[in-house]
């Protein structure tokens, strides 16, 4: 018999509806429930990709001995945490706090005033490895609970009061100066592995914002770091050599076996971070794995209304990687004898394997000379082994669309247009915007989440931001000025629904929301920008467009509330580096007055698009209605392009070459 959770749109919440055990999603009835019965909650958060989540639900959540003593003495609520980000953020802070680390599945066990006393993260059904078993140790939480009630409720008084202290951002005062953001670069040369890319130990994550603020402020050395970090992704197993796009992290310290499940917001981060090396260097490789990222987002994970999908899982068949790895005989088996051989190689698969039973995750890494292929059959023998992969059962997908993921696309594939010219990666952003605006805006209000169809769960500080941003570029790429209005209309609401008048910086929430025992302001960075990097992002980037000074000013607080933390611990925020490093430059503005659609406009804009030029600001127009283009009419006898660095702008100029003179 299903459980409460059968009425719920989220995948991840879904595949646990058929457990014995009796979750409730996280509403006011099962809120209500635990206060009526004073049971303590047990609160699981996960997500639908996440390998060790499904391996706890078959271990312990479909066991019926541990349901019988989940059900007997808790509430017992599951969340996913992309749709909620809000309770994740805050209950991990509580797991890190008691135990020095966190993790997904997160186990967290609450007082019926939803404040907490006890967590973990995976456990298993009985002792093992040094770990507590479940069963036994949900025994003796339901004990203290019976025997010393009140003592545990004090201690999870305490534990919140020391949450809500941690959490506190104390406001700085001056906006910091590049010291800060040379110190940042300091720390990643300290932490990069020289011999295989990437900054520090593994397991490796991609660290997209660390890449792009190298490749923004760092010296000619610094940006040979990113750049090999880049390469060691690109050619190891993390990426999809296949079907394009990244796995989520890798295992080990040289990008050879991925973690394979596989985000959209990193896929759209690394899009961005590959654009923009092929910008700084020319080199056509970083603009194929661009394209080919891109490609698989829209192959993938786009929805037919438009949005794009969550993620895919790491498991098919109930093996991890299973989908993604080969022996010699099944790629034989591909592409014939002659083919298979040199695929296998050219791409490191071996009888041994470099994987579970004796499979092969395909890289690079080992490709002897002798063996690199002329690019046209590389990619044939590519394509051919994808489609024969393609066969096989494919991972679990999570096809919500989350707005803030959705922004972060929206970005890559307006970008992805500006550098590479495909005009496909323009008409997805369009429909991408479309979607966003007819799906999830709603009485003034972004909404967060939406599944075939359905809409729900007011958005959050990230979606509003991630979208602004997203706009903006998309403006960028087509000149519409329809989105930087819709764009501003959303920054209005974000200050009026997140900002902190007081101190500066954005609450993640809303004031009304009533489920949170208190307000968070955050602000590091993790697998995606906080919250508060993409709204001081977001609204710097909209306010150069516009010439709105309280916008502007938004930002900067922003910038300036997070200061004292941005300076003991700059490693931690290195996306909002990235934001203080864009309001510490003398912005290139570079206005176009002419038809957006006319060739000579065209001409000027690939001058523009084919340069890295961080912070820079971009507008096409025809009339004098946007801020950028005012007095700036077109001639008739053909556009001009305005070019101002700061308050210092250049004789306007015609042609190509003369634009490409001013923006070196």
């Amino acid at each position: 018999m299903p459980n409460r959770l059968a009425g719920s749109l989220s995948p991840y919440l879904l595949q646990h509806a058929h457990n014995p055990v009796a979750w409730n999603p996280w509403d006011e009835e099962a809120l209500a429930r635990a206060r009526a019965e004073q049971k303590p909650i047990f609160l699981s958060i996960g997500y639908s990709a996440c390998h060790w989540c499904h391996v706890m639900e078959r271990e312990s959540f479909e066991n019926p001995a541990v349901a019988e003593v989940l059900n007997a003495h808790f509430v017992c609520i599951k969340v996913d945490r992309e749709e909620r980000p809000d309770l994740d953020d805050l209950y991990m802070d509580a797991v890190q706090t008691l135990t020095g680390r966190g993790g997904w599945p997160m186990s967290v066990w609450l007082t019926p005033d939803l404040e907490p006393f006890y967590g973990g993260t995976y456990f298993p059904p009985e002792p093992r490895s040094g770990m507590p078993g479940f069963i036994p140790l949900l025994h003796r939480i339901a004990e203290v609970w019976r025997e010393d009630r009140s003592g545990v409720v004090a201690q999870a008084g305490s534990l919140a009061a020391e949450l809500q202290r941690q959490a506190a951002v104390e406001p700085g005062g001056d906006l910091p100066d590049t010291q800060v953001l040379d110190a940042a670069l300091q720390q990643l040369r300290q932490g990069f592995d020289a011999r295989w890319g990437g900054f520090g130990p593994a397991p490796k994550f991609p660290q997209q914002m660390a890449v792009e603020l190298i490749l923004a402020r760092g010296s000619a050395s610094d940006q040979a770091m990113a750049l090999r970090t880049l390469d060691a992704m690109w050619e190891g197993g993390m990426y999809d050599h296949l079907g394009g796009g990244f796995a989520r992290y890798s295992v080990d310290a040289q990008w050879l076996v991925p973690h394979f499940e596989k985000m959209l917001y990193d896929n759209a981060q690394l899009t961005a971070c590959y654009l923009a090396a092929f910008q700084a260097t020319g080199q056509a490789r970083y603009a194929q794995v661009a394209r080919q990222t891109l490609d698989y987002l829209l192959r993938d994970l786009r929805d037919p209304s438009g949005g794009f999908h969550s993620s895919e899982d790491a498991d098919s068949e109930g093996e991890e990687g299973r989908f993604y790895v080969f022996t010699p005989a099944e790629v034989r088996e591909a592409l014939g004898e002659a083919d298979g051989a040199r695929f296998c190689a050219a791409f490191g698969i071996t009888e041994q394997g470099n994987f579970e039973h004796g499979r092969s995750v395909i890289h690079r890494f080992s490709c002897p000379t002798g063996a690199v292929q002329p690019e046209d059959q590389d990619r044939t023998l590519r394509e051919a082994l994808r489609l024969w992969r393609d066969r096989r059962v494919r991972p679990g997908k999570d096809d919500k669309v989350l707005a803030a993921w959705n922004g972060l696309a929206l970005s890559a594939l307006a970008r992805g247009f500006q550098v590479l010219g495909d005009p496909r990666y323009l008409e997805a952003a369009r429909e991408c915007a479309l979607f966003l605006r007819r799906e999830l805006w709603r009485d003034g209000h972004l909404l967060r989440v939406w599944r075939q169809g359905q809409a729900h769960t007011r958005g959050f500080l990230e979606d509003s931001a991630a979208v602004v941003e997203g706009l903006v570029d998309l403006y960028e790429a087509g000149f519409d000025p329809a989105w930087l209005r819709w764009a501003e209309t959303l920054a209005e609401g974000m200050l009026t629904r997140f900002q902190d008048p007081a101190e500066g910086g954005f609450f993640s929430t809303e004031a009304d929301q009533a489920d949170l025992i208190f307000r968070q302001k955050p602000g590091f960075d993790n697998a995606i920008p906080s919250g508060n990097t993409l709204a001081a992002r977001a609204l710097l980037r909209l306010s150069r467009h516009l010439q709105r000074e309280d916008l502007r000013q938004a930002a900067e607080g922003t910038l300036r509330c997070f200061a004292p933390w941005m300076q003991r611990a700059p490693r931690a925020f290195l996306g909002m580096l990235g934001a203080l490093d864009l309001a510490l430059r003398e912005p290139v503005e570079v206005a176009i007055s002419g038809d957006p659609s006319s060739p000579a406009v065209r001409a000027l804009l690939a001058e523009v698009h084919r340069r890295h030029l961080p912070g820079r600001v971009l507008s096409v127009s025809e009339d004098q209605l946007l801020p950028l283009h005012e007095d700036r009419a077109p001639s008739e006898a053909g556009p001009f392009a305005f070019v101002c660095r700061g308050r210092i702008c250049a004789r306007p100029v015609t042609t190509p070459g003369d634009l490409a003179l001013l923006l070196r």
